[in-house]
């Protein structure tokens, strides 16, 4: 039960599973939101764009450039979410929680509904993420290819129960994760 701009101020970000973007906001708009646990203008600066304001307005919106170039959907930056194809959606969705500088990324199914490119194009940015930003992610995920492709250390759950941790190499061979996803050798 904490609240989640207490979530946010802790450094912790996440992704849904389904798209919660602003369907009628630009790309630079949804992921600009991101940046508002960044703001530490008071309403009276901002709303007159003084001196601080202006500065940190200037910061902010560089931050969201970087993380538009980052994720390749310059192409799209003034473009409604709504309109856009749902692989860009969840690039848009990513870039709004790196936005948002977090020591944690929380990522619910990444790759869910996308097709092979896509994934493969998530993968490298999730990668990318990790490497140039420096950014601990946890990944709830199906897609076993992108978990073993992508994870250092991985922890496999059965019906709510842990039943393996390890690296990618150690999951795959682990008879209780063998058993639990492939069932067990029928005697003939």
């Amino acid at each position: 039960g904490m609240r989640p701009d207490r979530v946010a101020e802790l450094g912790v970000a996440r992704t849904f599973q389904n798209i919660e973007l602003f369907a009628h906001m630009t790309v630079l708009e949804n992921i600009a939101l991101g940046r508002h646990i960044r703001t530490n203008v008071g309403w009276f600066a901002g709303g007159f764009w003084l001196g601080k304001a202006k500065r940190e307005e200037m910061a902010n919106r560089a931050k969201v450039e970087d993380i538009i170039d980052l994720l390749e959907i310059e192409a799209w930056r003034f473009y409604p979410v709504g309109m856009l194809p749902y692989g860009i959606q969840k690039r848009v969705e990513l870039g709004r929680a790196l936005a948002m500088e977090p020591e944690l990324l929380l990522l619910d199914e990444p790759v869910a509904g996308m097709n092979l490119e896509e994934t493969e194009d998530m993968a490298r940015f999730i990668l990318d993420i990790r490497e140039e930003l420096g950014i601990t992610m946890i990944l709830v995920e199906h897609d076993m290819g992108l978990v073993m492709d992508i994870a250092d250390r991985i922890l496999v759950l059965d019906f709510g129960e842990v039943i393996a941790t390890g690296t990618p190499a150690e999951i795959q061979r682990n008879d209780n994760v063998i058993k639990a996803y492939l069932g067990e050798e029928l005697d003939v």
